[in-house]
């Protein structure tokens, strides 16, 4: 059998990741050849580890969006394996993964141009499985050319533009060594851009890419369904209230322990009530001003469309 390692070549997007890089990279060579890092200015040592270890490391400046340096990635860098494999830095396979990578990449058929991975997340040390968090199916590995990532701001996803895709049977690991001061200021830049994404399916102010036809995103296809055509019409603010009380209580996130209740009510209630609160305060400030929302935006949440 084929060695699947020859086949794939590994992207990692990386600021100041010297905590993670080691793991991710060490981690994934058992299934790729090539290992890319694009990365936007680290000051830290995340550089240094990842070319001790073989990675090459291309510099490139924050775009502004996780989904255009992804793009510019894979436009850019001389990448001659047939698939490509995307990870964060904070992610690894479980050996459970890499082997069935190995085992099952050199019998795809020419028409499979997509593989789903099942995400496993860890917080505080502890699995989320429960609050339907747990599993996530996201398309990670995918033949070269034939995927691209949406254009959004949030909550992108890759999208098959020429093939079919499968789901392979075992998981890989989001597990995030920093703080809970870190997390809260992520996530306080993601809700600003998750705001632009639903301010502009209430107002229309630039085109919304959309997922292709690869066959097996019916989970990210149908999640965000729910979120584009009920979320979004639920009043700001007690959407926010609904939908934890849906994954805690309903979906059973309380069984998932202390970590569980942190994880549940800052990612599931604080994070949307905050995302809620910068859409009023940019609606409000557009409405006051007499200005386009794309000027309210800017200003409010510094963001340039």
């Amino acid at each position: 059998m084929r060695d699947s390692r020859r086949a794939i070549t590994l992207i990692i997007l990386t600021f100041n990741e010297e905590k993670h890089i080691e793991r991710c990279i060490k981690n994934a060579q058992a299934v790729a050849s090539e290992v890319f890092l694009v990365d936007c200015c680290s000051t830290d040592r995340t550089r240094a580890i990842a070319e001790g270890l073989g990675a090459k490391v291309v510099d490139h400046a924050w775009p502004g969006n996780h989904a255009a340096q992804l793009n510019w990635a894979l436009e850019n860098l001389p990448i001659t394996t047939p698939w490509v494999m995307r990870l964060d830095a904070d992610e690894y396979l479980t050996d459970e993964l890499a082997a069935e990578i190995n085992a099952v990449l050199p019998t795809m058929s020419s028409e499979m141009s997509g593989v789903y991975f099942k995400r496993r997340v860890y917080f505080m040390g502890r699995w989320i499985k429960h609050g339907g968090y747990y599993p996530t199916f996201l398309l990670r590995l995918w033949r070269h050319k034939k995927v691209v990532c949406e254009q959004r701001w949030m909550d992108e996803h890759m999208k098959v533009v020429e093939g079919t895709s499968v789901t392979l049977d075992h998981d890989f690991v989001d597990d995030n060594l920093n703080y809970l001061p870190w997390w809260t200021a992520k996530h306080n830049g993601y809700s600003s851009r998750e705001a632009v994404e639903l301010l502009n399916h209430e107002h229309h102010f630039m085109q919304a890419d959309v997922l292709g036809n690869g066959g097996d995103g019916s989970q990210e296809k149908t999640k965000r369904k729910l979120k584009e055509n009920y979320y979004s019409r639920l009043p700001l603010f007690l959407r926010a209230l609904i939908y934890w009380k849906y994954r805690y209580f309903l979906k059973l996130g309380f069984l998932d322990g202390v970590p569980g209740l942190i994880w549940h009510f800052l990612q599931g209630f604080w994070y949307r009530f905050l995302v809620d609160a910068k859409i009023y305060q940019v609606e409000r400030y557009a409405k006051d001003r007499g200005v386009s929302m794309k000027e309210a935006i800017k200003e409010v949440l510094g963001i340039e469309l």
